[in-house]
C-alpha cells in the first residue's frame, strides 16, 4: 500500500479507535484539501488528490493513543513514521511538516516550501480547519485560546507563571492531549507574526493556484461518507 483508497483510509483511522473531537478535526481538514486538490486539478496543475484526501484524514493519528510517539519526537513526525511503517511511504512526506509550528522555523519552513503540492495543501487545509472549516483568523484566535500564557512550557514542565503543572485542564488526565504529554509554550509576539506571515504566504499560493479567494474555500464532504463505510 502506498496511497490507500478513501475507504481504506477510513478504515485504518477507524482503527485506531479516534475519539468524536478527532474525527470532527481530521474529516474537516481531509474535506478541505481535497475541495482545494480538486480545484487545483481543474486548474491544470499536477496533483494527486486522493493522497491529498487520505495524508489530509491521517495527518494528527500520532496524537491518538494507539499510535503515540516517543518523547522527544515532533508532532507529525510521530504521524509520518506511522505512515510509513505501515507502507504509505507518499503520504508521510505530505504530513510531515503540516503543523503550523513549523511555520516558525526557517529550515522546517523552506522544507514546507519545497515539498509536493500535496504537502503545501494539507498544511493549508490544516490551518483553516479546526473542527469545522474556519477563516485563517478564527483558526489563529483558537490556538491563542487554547494556548495562553500560562500554558505548561514544553520545555521545563512548569507554567509561565512559575507554578507547578496540574488539574486536569493542564494536567495528564486531558481526553485531548494524552498521559504524560506537555502542552508547549505559547508563541512569542515575534513568533506569532512570523508564523502569520508564512501562513498568509501559503494561503495566497494555494489559492492563486487553485483559481479562488480564501472566503471562496470548501469542504469537499467524503470523508464522513468513508467513515461510514468503512464502518460496516
Amino acid at each position: 500500500m502506498t496511497v490507500p483508497a478513501r475507504r481504506e483510509a477510513a478504515s485504518l483511522l477507524l482503527s485506531l479507535d479516534p475519539p468524536p473531537w478527532f474525527l470532527a478535526h481530521a474529516c474537516a481538514v481531509a474535506d478541505v484539501a481535497g475541495w482545494l486538490a480538486s480545484r487545483l486539478r481543474d486548474q491544470d496543475i499536477e496533483v494527486d488528490v486522493l493522497a491529498a484526501e487520505t495524508a489530509a484524514l491521517l495527518h494528527d493519528v500520532d496524537k491518538l493513543p494507539a499510535v503515540g510517539r516517543p518523547d522527544g519526537v515532533r508532532h507529525a513526525d510521530g504521524s509520518a513514521a506511522w505512515l510509513e511503517a505501515h507502507g504509505m511511504p507518499e503520504l508521510a512526506t505530505i504530513v510531515r511538516d503540516h503543523p503550523v509550528t513549523r511555520l516558525g522555523d526557517e529550515t522546517d519552513a523552506a522544507r514546507l516550501a519545497a515539498a509536493p503540492i500535496e504537502a503545501r495543501v494539507v498544511a493549508y487545509a490544516d490551518k483553516r480547519a479546526g473542527q469545522q472549516l474556519q477563516s485563517m483568523d478564527e483558526r489563529f484566535d483558537s490556538w491563542q485560546r487554547r494556548y495562553p500564557a500560562e500554558s505548561v512550557s514544553s520545555k521545563d514542565g512548569e507554567r509561565r507563571d512559575g507554578k507547578k503543572h496540574g488539574g486536569k485542564r493542564h494536567g495528564g488526565k486531558g481526553k485531548r492531549h494524552g498521559a504524560g504529554k506537555k502542552r508547549r509554550a505559547p508563541w512569542t509576539a515575534e513568533e506569532l507574526t512570523l508564523i502569520q506571515a508564512r501562513a498568509r504566504d501559503l494561503e495566497r499560493e494555494i489559492c492563486a493556484a487553485a483559481g479562488v479567494a480564501p472566503e471562496d474555500v470548501r469542504r469537499l464532504r467524503w470523508s464522513r461518507r468513508a467513515l461510514r463505510e468503512a464502518a460496516r
